[in-house]
């Protein structure tokens, strides 16, 4: 039996970008995906992770998602959309709108959950994906963004994070395996840093401790297709079958040249190994430009100069711009708006502009001095500590990032908790 799924990651849903809403690019990249569905009709929307930006998303970002479900729906009524919580997501938030999702064939895992005998429940996490027929076609292995403190235990595979993650895979395929038949597909859903993955400056680190990026070894041959999320670049990583799909906008400037999509993907069982699975990507269109110009004052102002013409009214429409200029002196009086000025009227947002010193004409190092990007905690505290004259290595940024980790886990924690009382 064939089964069709659409794989996508990284909405971000809520994302605030130099505190411009990205809300507009949302909906106009939902707008497309609901097109994709209606014309496709797809088996399955398999949405791996990062749904949101943060772990408290605001109203309108979670009506985004909810209008969506309804609309997809309606649109491909045997569509199944499947989703795991990512970094960015509160697993306790998404899980708790359960009866809502099934109303629009929608099911979503955000956490680990433990039986009575405090074993990790294995049996929720592997969901059955049904054709047109209500056929079961396929089996998704749906793992979300794998905590330290809630996975890890005095059990002897799961006294660090990379054992017990191992075993979780282990254990999680085996039983999938009692499952399959052999016309139905298995495809494992999971938001995690692999091996070789390419990465942008827009993705928090997951990366923690001593911690290493998972390897492709946890996945086993009898899989089909791994569909990642977490990286917003779309890539392979190390076979074809193995894949992230990446953001559907970009999330920084860094991610100005990445070819947004999502990838569909067909599989057929039956079929020889080297033909079961196809897999095609869907290019998003993209609705609102980034503009990264860098170079001297004198070149700064010559591209601005020859960026595209003509207003457009709506702000959430217009172009972003990020402007890095080197230079050896301090900055004239009134840079910025001599900027804003050589900019077209009404077409563009000018969200940062950023000095860096070049000290003299033979030095290749070129050094940050200002810059408007709004602060977050790894740029406080690199500011901090680098104050106090001690280096910035990876090590010291594992395990701020591992700080970080355990706080917004405790924030969540708290924040659930008083939700019940």
């Amino acid at each position: 039996m064939t089964v069709r799924f659409f794989h996508t990651s990284d909405w971000h849903l809520g994302q605030y970008f130099y505190q411009h809403s990205r809300h507009y690019e949302h909906a106009q990249f939902l707008s497309w995906l609901l097109d994709q569905i209606e014309q496709k009709k797809p088996d399955a929307l398999l949405i791996a992770g990062d749904i949101f930006d943060v772990i408290n998303p605001g109203s309108q970002a979670q009506k985004q998602l909810y209008q969506f479900l309804a609309d997809a729906q309606s649109r491909a009524p045997h569509m199944q959309t499947l989703m795991i919580a990512g970094n960015h997501d509160s697993g306790y938030r998404i899980e708790q709108v359960d009866p809502l999702l099934e109303k629009y064939q929608a099911h979503a895992v955000g956490v680990l959950h433990r039986r009575d005998d405090q074993q990790l429940d294995l049996e929720r996490l592997i969901l059955p994906i049904y054709n047109a027929e209500q056929e079961i076609v396929a089996w998704c292995l749906a793992l979300p963004f794998l905590r330290s403190a809630e996975i890890t235990s005095s059990h002897e595979h799961s006294r660090n994070s990379q054992d017990a993650i191992a075993y979780i895979h282990q254990q999680l395929i085996a039983l999938a395996k009692t499952k399959k038949t052999a016309n139905q597909a298995l495809i494992l859903m999971s938001h995690a840093h692999m091996q070789g993955g390419e990465t942008s400056d827009s993705e928090r680190p997951i990366i923690i401790g001593n911690e290493e990026a998972l390897s492709t070894a946890l996945f086993d041959e009898v899989i089909d297709y791994v569909a990642l999320g977490h990286l917003h670049k779309p890539q392979k990583v190390q076979h074809a079958h193995i894949r992230y799909s990446g953001s559907p906008i970009p999330l920084s400037f860094s991610e100005v040249n990445y070819k947004h999509q999502i990838i569909e993907v067909c599989i057929e069982p039956e079929n020889d190994p080297d033909q079961r699975v196809k897999i095609d990507s869907l290019m998003i269109p993209r609705c609102v430009e980034l503009y990264k110009i860098t170079g001297e004052l004198n070149e700064v102002f010559e591209r601005l100069h020859t960026l595209p013409q003509g207003p457009i009214e709506q702000l959430e429409q217009r172009p972003y711009v990020d402007i890095e200029y080197h230079t050896q002196t301090p900055p004239a009086p009134q840079l910025r708006q001599q900027f804003e000025d050589a900019l077209p009227p009404d077409r563009y947002r000018l969200v940062r502009i950023a000095r860096v010193y070049r000290n003299n004409e033979n030095d290749p190092n070129l050094q940050p001095s200002v810059s408007l990007s709004p602060p977050t905690p790894q740029s406080l505290f690199q500011q901090l500590w680098q104050q106090q004259g001690y280096a910035i290595d990876s090590e010291v940024e594992k395990d701020f990032a591992s700080l970080v980790q355990e706080a917004e886990a405790l924030l969540e924690q708290q924040t659930e908790q008083g939700s019940h009382s």
